[in-house]
């Protein structure tokens, strides 16, 4: 609203003609509206009236219009409701999209269904022993367990079955006990259907869950059988389950890379918070265009921040490049080992229906939905953050497209971390980092892949149907679904993560190679003198160590990274990586690309996979090798190794530690003059042992 210069106005649509009639309006000025801040009352309506200008210049009153008018704060409980006065263009079902909310991820439970046995499973056909399995479907779950050939008519399973369900509890557990006839044919025996609230929550991996028997009954017959012949139906087979809710696991969606929670499902299990983090979302500047309205480029940018079980999103502010939110929120923190994900995104649902606001996406006419388009997004660990000091920075907005990587314009954050307990902060970073029923029970890799994923789309499917939806592409992005797929970037960028790793420790080998060919006669004998003074005092070694790192800390502190990391392209490997590389990485699953590509990129990661291979094995080969010492699988080798052993056991034996160190270190670091380049002795026979290797086809 203009100052001075505009109002809100009353109209009234004619009967004949669909359109507005004007009635009057109502003039604010803005310098004269009260400011109101919580916990202030709520402003009571008044009495306004509404004027129509005349061509004279004066006022004629055209009746009252009743409304309450103040300026608020983000703290207001009318702010998710207020409009901004660029989105005024927006109509249908847009208007909802625009406006800031947040949400709450829905509770997630892991369901343990440990199947032990089935009794009196009859098979269909009566000549064959039968070949039993239980499939068990939760939604859309499903799990089987190993195919027993059943030699009586009591299969036996025990076996564990995963589930990742949510509350409240809207599915039921359905499970069948079939009969494998033929590798494409299941006969079915029995199908008994349970409420999810049949089963007990628990908190801990000391209660016992109480098993229990279920009825099975036939499908097709269950519910159309009444009377005797239904309960001899119901009596003529059952199965045993041990089912429970376990409430002492913290239910991953996210990856454990970038988590953001590490709570266990039962509230009953929290701890108190050790910190608030604070975010305010300020504004973006330089933002690439998204799509076209009305033959120019636009941009209808929001964002949205996830941390632990809330979710917000920003407004969305209406075709511009540089948009400002000015937007704070806050969580509590309960492991500051934790990272808050903050994603952009173009919304494309502003014109109602599926269609896109301004014709860059699908309109009504039966084209597929649109979606809002990704512009970046940004990571921030807590842990890199000091306490108590409000971070103001620009993050770049790194995309990664088809095409190669982009810059899609910067995000400016002020970050704010708040200690409440100094002493239980410290006390976390000596505890697990996950509940302690991760350690005692702990899921498999492949386990906990499945269950990952399973959870990401319940909470997807269930933020997509919330007011103002958060859509699916929007939260797959921000839990990073994708990041388990393969890509030869991601592979090359953790490759040379390995390479930079060890850069150090291959940097040190080659100064004692100086050290020990005395390219430094000074560093050399530096080195000598150290030797003799740790060989003499032995209890100085270790102080030596620690008190060097110590050093080495109090000399970095000065160059301490002053704020937190980005997005590093170069890191990633996103600057120099392969056009048909990309592809490959947004290629879908299964694949959709032709033929011949398939061929060339299985024939690039062959020959990638091997040179995998020749590494594993070599590595191999070395241990095989140390193993063969005493295999006497080559009995001369053994032989001169057992010798040698018995040999070395008597004269360290006799010869008092102190002397066998400082000669093997004055041997060690030997002159030049007294070495040869053939390789040493050790070496040699080291080299010569054998190996599994011949054995292999």
């Amino acid at each position: 609203m203009a100052q001075g210069g505009g109002g809100p106005g009353a109209a009234r649509r004619g009967r004949r003609h669909r359109r507005d009639d004007y009635v009057g309006r109502v003039v604010f000025d803005l310098g004269e509206v009260p400011t109101r801040v919580p916990p202030d009352s709520p402003l009571a309506p008044q009495w306004y009236r509404l004027e129509e200008r005349r061509g004279d210049g004066g006022y004629k009153v055209r009746g009252e219009l009743m409304l309450a008018v103040w300026i608020g704060t983000q703290a207001d409980e009318a702010f998710p409701e207020a409009w901004h006065s660029d989105a005024a263009t927006v109509r249908g079902e847009g208007v909802a999209s625009v406006r800031s909310k947040a949400y709450v991820s829905p509770k997630l439970w892991y369901l343990r269904v440990n199947i032990i046995e089935a009794q009196d499973v009859q098979p269909q056909s009566r000549g064959r022993a039968p070949e039993v399995f239980v499939k068990a479907q939760l939604g859309n779950q499903i799990l089987k367990t190993s195919v027993v050939p059943a030699a009586t008519l009591n299969p036996r399973w025990n076996e564990d079955l995963l589930f990742v369900v949510a509350e409240p509890f809207e599915e039921q557990l359905v499970m069948t006990v079939e009969d494998r006839v033929s590798p494409r044919k299941d006969d079915l025996l029995g199908r008994v259907q349970l409420p999810l609230t049949l089963f007990e929550k628990r908190l801990d991996h000391r209660p016992f869950v109480q098993s229990r028997w279920f009825d099975l009954e036939k499908f097709g017959i269950g519910g159309a059988i009444e009377g005797e012949t239904r309960r001899e139906l119901r009596f003529a087979s059952r199965v045993h389950v041990r089912a429970c809710l376990e409430g002492a696991y913290h239910v991953m969606d996210e990856s454990t890379m970038y988590i953001s929670d590490t709570r266990p499902t039962a509230r009953q299990l929290w701890k108190p918070p050790v910190g608030v983090l604070e975010v305010g979302i300020l504004s973006a500047t330089g933002l690439q265009p998204m799509k076209k309205l009305e033959g120019r480029g636009s941009t209808d940018a929001y964002c949205v921040a996830k941390y632990g079980q809330k979710w917000v999103r920003t407004r969305t502010m209406i075709g511009t490049f540089s948009p400002t939110w000015n937007e704070q929120y806050t969580w509590e923190v309960f492991d500051p080992s934790t990272v808050i994900t903050i994603g952009v995104f173009d919304n494309c649902h502003l014109g109602g229906g599926n269609g896109n606001n301004g014709g860059g996406g699908a309109g009504g006419g039966g084209g597929p939905p649109a979606r809002d388009a990704r512009i970046g997004k940004i990571r921030i660990r807590l842990s890199t953050l000091e306490t108590d000091r409000v971070y103001t920075h620009a993050y770049p907005l790194i995309l990664l497209t088809p095409s190669g990587v982009k810059k899609m314009g910067e995000l400016r954050l002020a970050v704010r971390f708040t200690c409440l307990s100094m002493m239980n902060m410290v006390h976390l970073y000596t505890q697990p980092l996950l509940p302690k029923m991760h350690y005692l029970h702990p899921f498999t890799v492949t386990q906990l892949d499945a269950l990952r994923y399973q959870a990401m789309g319940i909470v997807a499917a269930r933020l997509g149907r919330a007011e103002p939806p958060l859509r699916r592409e929007v939260v797959e992005y921000m839990l990073d679904v994708e990041s388990h797929m393969w890509s030869m970037r991601r592979s090359k960028a953790n490759f040379f993560r390995a390479v930079s790793l060890f850069s150090g420790a291959a940097a040190a080998a080659r100064w004692f190679a100086d050290v020990c060919h005395w390219k430094n006669v000074a560093t050399t004998a530096l080195v000598h003198v150290l030797l003799l003074i740790l060989i003499c005092y032995p209890e100085l070694i270790l102080p030596t160590v620690f008190l060097y790192m110590f050093m080495i800390g109090l000399w970095n502190y000065r160059r301490r990274p002053r704020h937190p990391p980005h997005m590093d392209t170069k890191m990633s490997w996103a600057e120099a990586v392969h056009p048909d590389e990309l592809d490959e990485e947004f290629d879908t699953f299964p694949t959709s690309r032709q033929q011949d590509v398939v061929y060339m990129r299985y024939d690039r990661l062959r020959s990638v996979a091997g040179r995998i291979q020749t590494v594993v094995g070599d590595m191999a080969t070395q241990g095989e090798r140390l193993q063969s010492l005493l295999s006497w699988r080559d009995p001369r080798a053994s032989c001169l190794f057992v010798f040698f052993c018995l040999i070395a056991a008597v004269v360290l034996y006799v010869t008092p530690f102190r002397v066998v160190a400082l000669v093997a270190g004055l041997f060690l670091l030997r002159h030049p003059r007294f070495r040869t380049k053939l390789p040493a002795v050790p070496s040699n026979f080291f080299r010569r042992l054998p190996s599994r290797a011949d054995s292999m086809l």
